[in-house]
C-alpha cells in the first residue's frame, strides 16, 4: 500500500545480518543498529497573513480574531504540546484562542457539545483534532455552514467541510516503527500489536502502516495478536495489556500506537517482570516514556512534532479568515527516537519544548 503523499524519509538504512540481531533479554543492540535513525516529514513552509488585510494591525497581525482549539483530550503531554504551539501562533499573530476540550480521549458527546458552543458564540475559527472520524464530521459541517471555517488537525476526518488538513503522516510513522522493530528482531519472532481505539483515524493508519511494514520487513515474523483495543486511558491500557501478557508468554515485540497505549504496556511489563526481555516500540512520548528508553526497557518511540502542529493550525486558521489561499493538507514531521539518538541536540529540541514560555503553568 503505497505510504501518504508529502513524505520524504531521511535514513541510513541498515539490515541486520541474521548473526547481528538484537538480543533484547539482555538489551546488547548490535553496532548496526545504533546507526539506525531517521528524520522524517519536513513541515511545508507557507505563507500566511497579508498587512492590508481588514481588522490587521500596522504589523500585519490580525487584532480582534478569537480561534478556538479543540483537542481530543486535555490530560497527554501531547495535547499540552499542541496547546503550547496554538499559544505560539497567537502571539506571534495577535489573536486570541480558546483553548477547550474533553478531558478524556473517549468522550465523543462532550467534544461534539464543545464544537457545538463554539458555534453559538461565533468564534471566527474552529481547529479541531477529532476524537471520532464519524462522528465530528456533522459538528464541522454545521459550524462551516455559519461560516465558521474549521481546520482539522491530528486526525482525520470523514467530511469535506474542512478547510485544511495538518498532520504528522501517521502511515508513514507506522511503517517508520514497523521496520525498526522488524529489523531489530532479525525478521522473525511472535509480535504483539495493541491497537488504541476504534474510530480514530490517526492511529488506525499507524496501525496500518505498521502491519504493512511488518510483513515487508518480517515476513517471518508471527502475529501473535492484533484485534485488542488499549482504550483512551492508561489505566485501561494497563489492564488490556496484562490479559495479553498474561495470555501470550511467548512474546518477543510489541508496538504501541499512542502515549497511553504505550505507558500502560509498558507498566505492565514491568510488573510482570519482562520489562526489557520483551521489545517495546511505542508512538508519542513522555517524562515516564523517555525514562524507560534510558533504563533499556523501552526501544523505540515514534514521535511527532506536536508544538508544529498546533502552531500550523492557528496559523492557517488567521489565514483562512484574512481570506488567504492555504493547502488542503500540510504534513508535520515524524521522528525515530531510539537509546542511540536520543542526546541528539535536534532530538532534544523536540522532546522538551518550552512550555513556560507558552503556557500558564
Amino acid at each position: 500500500m503505497p505510504a501518504e503523499p508529502g513524505v520524504r524519509i531521511i535514513a541510513e538504512h541498515v539490515s541486520l545480518r541474521a548473526n547481528a540481531v538484537i538480543s533484547y533479554r539482555s538489551f546488547s543492540v548490535s553496532h548496526t543498529l545504533r546507526r539506525f535513525a531517521l528524520l522524517a516529514l519536513i513541515p511545508v513552509v507557507w505563507g500566511c497573513g497579508s498587512s492590508s488585510s481588514e481588522g490587521s494591525g500596522e504589523d500585519g497581525a490580525v487584532s480582534s480574531l478569537e480561534i478556538a482549539v479543540v483537542p481530543k483530550g486535555t490530560t497527554h503531554e501531547f495535547w499540552k504540546a499542541i496547546h503550547a504551539g496554538a499559544e505560539k501562533a497567537a502571539a506571534e499573530f495577535g489573536v486570541e484562542v480558546i483553548w477547550q476540550g474533553p478531558q478524556k480521549e473517549d468522550d465523543r458527546q462532550l467534544q461534539i457539545q464543545v464544537v457545538q458552543n463554539l458555534i453559538s458564540r461565533g468564534v471566527d475559527a474552529i481547529v479541531l483534532a477529532p476524537l471520532d472520524s464519524r462522528s465530528m464530521a456533522r459538528p464541522v459541517e454545521a459550524a462551516v455552514a455559519r461560516g465558521i471555517p474549521v481546520v482539522v488537525i491530528d486526525s482525520g476526518l470523514e467530511s469535506d467541510a474542512q478547510s485544511s488538513f495538518i498532520a504528522s503522516n501517521n502511515y508513514e510513522g507506522g511503517r517508520i516503527g514497523g521496520q525498526y522493530l522488524a529489523e531489530a528482531i532479525g525478521g522473525q519472532g511472535k509480535v504483539v500489536l495493541l491497537r488504541y481505539q476504534e474510530g480514530s483515524a490517526s492511529t488506525t493508519n499507524r496501525e496500518r502502516g505498521f502491519l504493512d511494514a511488518l510483513n515487508e520487513y518480517a515476513p517471518d515474523a508471527e502475529l501473535l495478536i492484533d484485534n485488542m483495543y488499549a482504550g483512551a486511558t492508561m489505566a485501561k491500557a494497563l489492564q488490556v495489556s496484562q490479559n495479553i501478557l498474561n495470555r501470550f508468554p511467548e512474546i518477543d515485540a510489541i508496538f504501541t500506537p499512542n502515549e497511553s497505549a504505550t505507558q500502560g504496556m509498558l507498566r505492565a511489563l514491568e510488573t510482570s517482570g519482562r520489562a526489557g526481555d520483551v521489545m517495546l516500540v511505542g508512538f508519542d512520548v513522555n517524562q515516564t516514556l523517555l525514562d524507560a528508553m534510558r533504563d533499556g526497557t523501552l526501544h523505540g518511540l515514534v514521535v511527532q512534532d506536536p508544538v508544529g502542529m498546533g502552531y500550523e493550525g492557528v496559523k492557517a486558521a488567521v489565514a483562512i479568515v484574512q481570506g488567504e489561499t492555504i493547502p488542503e493538507r500540510m504534513d508535520t514531521r515524524t521522528i525515530l527516537v531510539t537509546p542511540f539518538n536520543i542526546d541528539d541536540a535536534d532530538i532534544q529540541e523536540l522532546l522538551h519544548p518550552d512550555f513556560d514560555r507558552w503556557l500558564d503553568n
